[in-house]
């Protein structure tokens, strides 16, 4: 569970100029990253493959704009566990994987042992979910919440260096 999948790859600058533009738009046509690139159809699609396969594209997904979604609310919260040995984090990171309402979730170090993203329809539907289902999980010794007002900014790009 905390171990990566894939071995990290080394990207060329190319490599990286690619994976920038697809980060942005991954329905951009072959055609048009060819002329962006300066390379032809066939390295291009080589190269995107070679991604695929080795798990560096994970998928591809259609990015929604919260602000058009009929009624949503985002809230961080940041989890402490009773216990922090390795098969309690496993445990926890495996429970909140079948939760819909946690869209990420991320392991830190210093004064809390998750910090999870989660979205809601509204409060009543965030109190149900954090006393009824998050609560309710074993190992759990606080929750701390965090509302989220408004949204600046929100990208799923990584920057590559």
């Amino acid at each position: 569970y905390l171990k990566g999948k894939f071995p990290m790859i080394k990207l060329d600058a190319v490599d990286k100029k690619l994976l920038e533009i697809l980060q942005q738009d991954s329905k951009v046509s072959v055609n048009e990253l060819s002329k962006k690139l300066n390379l032809t159809k066939s390295p291009i699609y080589d190269r995107i493959k070679r991604f695929e396969n080795s798990g560096l594209i994970e998928k591809y997904v259609a990015v929604l704009d919260s602000k058009k979604v009929e009624s949503t609310m985002v809230i961080f919260c940041s989890v402490s566990l009773e216990n922090q040995k390795l098969d309690a984090i496993e445990a926890f990171g495996l429970a909140i994987e079948s939760l819909p309402e946690v869209v990420e979730s991320y392991l830190m170090g210093g004064a809390n042992d998750f910090l999870l993203k989660v979205i809601v329809k509204d409060l009543e539907a965030y109190h149900q979910f954090s006393s009824g289902i998050l609560a309710a999980l074993p190992n759990i010794a606080q929750i701390k919440s965090t509302f989220v007002l408004n949204e600046i900014k929100r990208s799923s790009a990584i920057p590559l260096f």
